[in-house]
């Protein structure tokens, strides 16, 4: 009896060591000096709403170094739906020393519409969109300033008989699919097809070719599928270009062949037939683009938002407060909880380190409750700090966006209407 009792204790003592190992440890830290700084310069602006952020120091070392990367070899093309606000588009212009816009909504387009851009479409517009473009806009560009882009046949004959209607040329690009399999030529066939419709109306003006590769950095890397994906995108789109430059002989030596995007845009070097590079999020770089081809651009977006309501500890609501007397005691990580200003957005709390959203009290896009171990050493009206996920929408959520310049508030940009 004695013996079974020393084993029982022992398994006691071992089940408890083992708990004590399985329990999350408490971690969590007050802000860094980046963000205890920042949020000196939102109380001396004196905000206290949630804000979207843009470092513009980052931003524009952000942008140096694509332009770096890219090296003169190919000009860039700045994603405007990535980067929704006019002041903010200015500003990537002018440090990239382009005119080149990809423009993804008739809204965005008939605001962006002037003399010194260059337009390129980044998805097909119903014809009935393009129609009311020419209806609204005030002065519309050159048609070699403006390329409407082209998916199939049947698109094309819409775009063909919007021409005669208008009365005047259109400048297209004609989408082809390098393996995102997300629309867009797929055969040479069907290439030839859209050639021999082209040739047919001279108020068509062919201006070249896109070929979207966001998958090349999604999919999985096994044996080799990655490089194998990028080899396939590149191939086909040479081919495209090869049969373009064929059918149409001189009418395609000035032609824009438009590939990659932020995730991608490093794997072009300019050896092949691409000859112009697209890029939007990465100059912010959402935490969605925390990539290996990335990793030398800073972030430089945040969301802010303040603290409303810091309780003693976390609880969950009347009825089942016993589940969250349990959290409390087996994850010291859910010790307190923070009620903040809004919530529920396309981004992760980055600062201070070590909160979470409550996956038990649930979200909410008022109030939404973070729970941490009081290692962050938050009180009501601290800011806590938001990494968006990606800049396309998230940027149009908040109001005039405040801009940091070394160190301060200097300035707000008003974002774009967000519109489809």
């Amino acid at each position: 009896m004695q013996l079974l009792n020393r084993r029982t204790a022992l398994g006691v003592l071992a089940a408890g060591a083992g708990a004590a190992v399985l329990r999350p440890s408490a971690h969590g830290a007050p802000h860094t000096p980046y963000f205890s700084a920042l949020s000196q310069a939102l109380q001396h602006a004196g905000l206290g709403t949630p804000t979207l952020v843009i470092d513009r120091q980052r931003l524009q070392a952000n942008v140096a170094q694509i332009v770096q990367n890219i090296g003169g070899r190919m000009p860039l093309r700045v994603v405007a739906k990535s980067l929704p606000s006019l002041a903010l588009l200015d500003e990537v212009r002018a440090a990239a020393k382009t005119d080149r816009l990809m423009v993804f909504s008739l809204p965005q387009l008939l605001q962006l519409s002037r003399a010194d851009s260059n337009f390129l479409l980044g998805k097909p517009m119903p014809v009935a969109a393009a129609a009311r473009y020419y209806r609204e806009v005030k002065t519309p560009p050159a048609p070699h300033n403006l390329q409407w882009l082209i998916d199939s046949p049947q698109r094309l004959a819409q775009y063909s008989e919007l021409a005669r209607q208008l009365k005047r040329p259109l400048g297209v690009s004609f989408e082809i699919d390098v393996g995102l399999h997300r629309g867009g030529i797929d055969s040479a066939q069907t290439m030839a097809e859209m050639l021999t419709l082209l040739r047919q109306e001279p108020l068509l003006e062919w201006r070249g070719l896109m070929g979207y590769d966001a998958h090349i950095t999604k999919i999985p890397d096994l044996a080799g599928s990655r490089q194998h994906a990028m080899e396939h995108a590149r191939s086909t789109y040479a081919g495209y270009a090869r049969q373009v430059q064929e059918a149409l002989g001189t009418g395609a030596h000035a032609a824009v062949f438009n590939a990659a995007g932020s995730p991608t845009y490093r794997l072009y070097d300019g050896s092949g037939v691409e000859n112009e590079l697209s890029v939007g999020s990465a100059m912010v770089k959402g935490s969605d683009f925390d990539t290996s081809l990335l990793e030398d651009l800073q972030p430089a977006v945040f969301i802010a938002t303040p603290v409303l309501k810091a309780p003693a500890k976390f609880q969950m609501p009347k009825g089942v407060e016993a589940i969250g007397d349990a959290v409390r005691l087996w994850d010291r990580n859910q010790l307190h909880a923070y009620f903040i200003y809004g919530g529920n957005w396309l981004a992760d709390p980055v600062s201070p380190a070590g909160l979470a959203p409550s996956g038990l009290y649930g979200t909410s896009s008022n109030q939404q409750m973070l729970v941490g171990s009081g290692l962050q050493n938050l009180a009501v009206d601290d800011w806590v700090f938001f990494r968006p996920r990606q800049s396309e929408a998230v940027l149009q959520q908040f109001g005039d966006i405040a801009v940091l310049d070394h160190g301060k508030i200097s300035t707000f940009w008003q974002p774009m209407a967000a519109t489809a």
